[in-house]
């Protein structure tokens, strides 16, 4: 299979997501900070938004698109027992902090789905009292990897409640025959640097945004931008951005709409100067250069000899921007260029979306009106659909933060 990713926009083909399961019931209030999560969700609700969601995207793919879920690829790794033993390995010293070796003999003799459902929910059976926190974030599946044209980036999780997934991760990338030819196009990040891929942001084939955030570091910033350097990508620009819980990542304040427009949150993008850093190969050495730019806006502007429009998360009023982006008004999906999925509770965002352009339509309209027949994103002109996500949105995450597109036309 295919993989890549040319930009945020093109029309996106297969996807991995996760809809969440268990886990997310499993979360005790007490330790929900320590698990990234700023409040509890009601799983039925949030399964049900998540399904909706995915019926957006069946709407909006063509035929012969796909929606991996991300459990599925795993368990189906996991069939294989030398593939299951070195997964098994993998958990043991990788997390030395969880004391799994104490277990290894058990979890070398669970069966495929019993050592999946270990490693999301954190739980054996009722013989066993042995048990790891559960692992909710695992609904965030672009943090885990991010495809940059035909290279793939392994996140290396910044947070221990994340380490886990990594590693499901891992070994998709390297045991499941759809990502088979990948092996030679992995990016690792090693020691004691951290990457997630809300993070990386594809601007086109030559040009790629990664940020610096809370969850990425400096040297994993760093690491990344000299391999994607080494292939085919030309400039990477490093954004600086706040290292706060609300902007946990770029994609957080900052996300794509359509080639040349974006949806941006404006305190930490709009008025943040001199924050942007261009790393870039020396044509004769090949050794890393760097230019600063004064803002992300002429950044893009002039590598791309293109105008961009920054669309404001909230719209122009200061509180309605800082309410919107916390709940993800800022981060939102797109389908196609100009097509876009967002949670419907931002008004402000999807208002403001209106005045630039955008038809705005419901995830009912839309897969009323697009259902039973083909959808051509030439045809349609702009439009932002709403989609509900009451309980989603508890887990400080946006439709961004929910998919990873690993092939776009």
């Amino acid at each position: 299979m295919q993989i890549y990713i040319p930009s945020e926009t093109a029309p996106l083909k297969k996807v991995i997501v996760h809809t969440p399961g268990h886990e997310v019931s499993l979360v005790n209030p007490e330790l929900k900070d320590e698990l990234l999560f700023d409040d509890i969700i009601f799983e039925e609700d949030a399964r049900e938004e998540h399904l909706d969601m995915l019926k957006v995207f069946r709407a909006a793919m063509p035929d012969d698109g796909e929606i991996h879920e991300i459990t599925d690829l795993a368990l189906y790794c996991l069939k294989d027992e030398s593939t299951r033993n070195w997964f098994v390995n993998q958990l043991v010293e990788q997390l030395p902090y969880e004391n799994l070796a104490v277990v290894q003999h058990i979890l070398n003799d669970l069966n495929p789905k019993q050592l999946l459902q270990f490693v999301v929910e954190g739980t054996l059976d009722n013989e066993n009292p042995f048990s790891l926190h559960p692992a909710p974030n695992l609904l965030f599946t672009r943090d885990l990897a991010a495809v940059v044209g035909q290279q793939i980036i392994l996140s290396k999780a910044a947070k221990r409640a994340r380490a886990r997934e990594s590693l499901l991760m891992e070994l998709i990338l390297l045991h499941h025959p759809i990502f088979t030819g990948s092996a030679d196009h992995l990016i690792y990040t090693g020691g004691s640097q951290s990457i997630e891929g809300g993070d990386v942001l594809v601007v086109n084939e030559k040009i790629v945004l990664i940020g610096m955030s809370e969850r990425t570091s400096f040297s994993g910033l760093v690491g990344v931008a000299n391999q994607l350097l080494n292939g085919n990508v030309e400039h990477v620009l490093a954004v600086d951005i706040p290292k706060k819980r609300s902007s946990m990542h770029l994609d957080t304040i900052f996300t794509f709409a359509d080639e040349n427009e974006c949806i941006v949150f404006p305190p930490a993008i709009v008025e943040q100067t001199n924050n942007v850093v261009e790393l870039y190969q020396n044509g004769h050495d090949d050794a890393i250069l760097s230019r600063q730019h004064s803002s992300l806006k002429g950044a893009l502007e002039t590598l791309t000899q293109t105008s961009f429009n920054f669309i404001h998360c909230g719209g122009e009023n200061r509180t309605t921007q800082f309410r919107e982006q916390w709940t993800d008004g800022a981060n939102v999906f797109a389908l196609a260029p100009g097509i876009i999925v967002g949670y419907e509770r931002n008004t402000k965002t999807f208002e403001a979306l209106a005045e630039n352009g955008y038809r705005l339509m419901t995830q009912f309209e839309f897969i009323e009106e697009f259902a039973d027949k083909p959808f051509d994103h030439n045809d349609s002109g702009k439009i932002a659909i709403s989609f509900q996500g009451h309980e989603l949105c508890r887990g400080r995450g946006g439709a961004r933060c929910m998919t990873l597109p690993i092939l776009r036309n």
